[in-house]
């Protein structure tokens, strides 16, 4: 990866001889690798068994949870936060596990859709909750820094399963709680 940051930079006529140029592609391929690292993680070892009996059947809402992706389409960053709900039933997920698996699945190279999708399908994975909704709002550098380059544009996604997706009081409660 080292000599393929290496090429990039002599490619776009810069000089890797120039001081501030020396370690560059090692520090870019050190920053790739930390920015992909969820290619690396899996499920069962993130979560790490942190799953607790519990009698609360009420919604769980972890919010804010701040998130740092690079696009598929041009590997520039898309920065946001992702909003993630579960109704348990029997287990509740350690809290800082939730965020975990948030960072797990944008640590790769994504489309928000995706990202949202698989975050929702990892909880209810690892719960078998009644059900489990997922909003993220991101920015996307893409559509920032080149192409239409629109500096305030945003993007939401969703993802709605089990109780979220069919009763449309459990989702309305969701959404409005993480207004």
């Amino acid at each position: 990866m080292e000599q393929a940051f290496a090429q990039i930079i002599t490619s776009i006529g810069e000089d890797l001889g120039r001081d501030g140029l020396k370690d560059t592609p090692k520090r870019a391929a050190k920053a790739m690798g930390y920015l992909t690292q969820g290619y690396h993680q899996k499920l069962e070892e993130i979560v790490n068994n942190a799953l607790f009996p519990s009698e609360n059947s009420e919604m769980v809402i972890v919010k804010n949870i701040e998130l740092y992706s690079l696009c598929e389409h041009h590997m520039l960053p898309f920065i946001g936060k992702a909003h993630v709900a579960y109704i348990p039933k029997g287990k509740v997920v350690g809290l800082s596990k939730v965020a975990r698996i948030v960072d797990m699945y944008a640590r790769r190279l994504q489309i928000q859709e995706n990202l949202t999708k698989e975050i929702a399908d990892a909880i209810m994975t690892v719960t078998n909750a009644a059900g489990v909704g997922v909003v993220i709002e991101a920015q996307h550098m893409c559509m920032m820094m080149r192409g239409v380059e629109k500096q305030n544009a945003s993007m939401t996604t969703s993802m709605m399963l089990g109780n979220f997706r069919h009763d449309e009081r459990t989702r309305n409660e969701f959404l409005s709680l993480i207004r």
